[in-house]
């Protein structure tokens, strides 16, 4: 008796829900980091810190990073499409941290070059008023964390947690430095302090920009051999024939397989199938269509391994 079977699992309700609860942080994080912009740069421009003005362009690029990504998770979250769109518009979500993580690089040019000028000519700023504007702005960051932190984060969310560090530090750096100034007299530390942003601005951009190119190249999130051999070990699977993996958003995980069982009965083929799917669902696989073919063929590929995996 040939059995042969295709199913498929529809996309989590709790992916839609994290969603959900994503769109809300961010949007809520870029209208904090709106208010420590306009704070900062109003201090960086009337106490002359460009280490207070780059920690401000931090803020605004930052702003609207989670702007952006507010924008792809509410129209995500809210599009159907119907049966033209399979996945709705979930894939905004790697696209926009992608063109995040492009748009701070210029960001990183400028705060270089304006650090560098003020190396050739120093600037004298006023240290006191600097230095309670630079604290207010890592509260503002240290608030913004407190928002993001707890569940498991969006790959947006994710981007915005490494903005966020790298603001702290940056507002660290300001407060370092204007104590420098204040105590010492060194005006170098101004300058010092805005490269020391840069770095951490070109660091969060590589961390986005890696982590959105894997997604929109779909490079698999989960060891293909690793499943491969987790899906041979299960009672009545004899072959891995086919194995594809990958995430259309960092909230939807999605994989096709195809195995050879060793079922003789439909009961036994329903055992094999939830055995499959409960594994996968384990294994932070949202969606997942699963076939299963029977073994009469094991003869012909006695070493009973993968064809194919993705």
């Amino acid at each position: 008796m040939s059995l042969h079977t295709h199913e498929d699992d529809e996309p989590s309700d709790v992916a839609a829900e994290t969603t959900g609860r994503s769109t809300r942080r961010l949007a809520l994080v870029a209208v904090i980091n709106f208010v420590g912009f306009v704070v900062e740069l109003a201090g960086g421009l009337l106490f002359g810190s460009v280490a207070l003005i780059s920690d401000a362009l931090h803020m605004l690029f930052d702003m609207l990073a989670y702007a952006m990504a507010f924008g792809a998770s509410y129209t995500a979250e809210r599009f159907e499409g119907g049966k033209s769109w399979s996945y709705g518009l979930h894939r905004l979500e790697p696209v926009a941290a992608f063109l995040n993580g492009v748009l701070l690089l210029p960001m990183v040019g400028y705060i270089l070059w304006e650090s560098y000028q003020r190396f050739l000519e120093p600037v004298t700023i006023e240290p006191w008023l600097t230095l309670i504007i630079a604290t207010g702005g890592l509260l503002v960051n240290i608030g913004s964390v407190y928002v993001l932190q707890g569940d498991e984060m969006s790959l947006n969310e994710r981007g915005a947690f490494y903005h966020l560090l790298g603001d702290a530090g940056g507002s660290v750096a300001v407060i370092v430095s204007t104590v420098a100034i204040a105590v010492f007299d060194l005006h170098v530390a101004d300058p010092v302090a805005a490269v020391l942003i840069g770095l951490l601005v070109l660091a969060s951009a590589g961390n986005v920009l890696r982590e959105s190119t894997a997604i929109l190249l779909e490079r698999s999130p989960l060891s293909p051999e690793e499943l491969q051999n987790e899906l041979l070990a299960l009672d009545g699977v004899a072959r891995v024939d086919d194995l594809h993996i990958w995430q259309v958003c960092s909230q939807l995980t999605v994989a096709t397989v195809r195995l050879t069982n060793t079922a003789t009965t439909l009961e036994e083929q329903r055992a094999i199938r939830s055995r499959i799917h409960n594994h996968l669902t384990n294994r932070g696989i949202d969606h997942a269509t699963v076939e299963l073919v029977d073994g009469s063929d094991l003869d012909s590929d006695p070493a009973g391994s993968t064809k194919h995996a993705h």
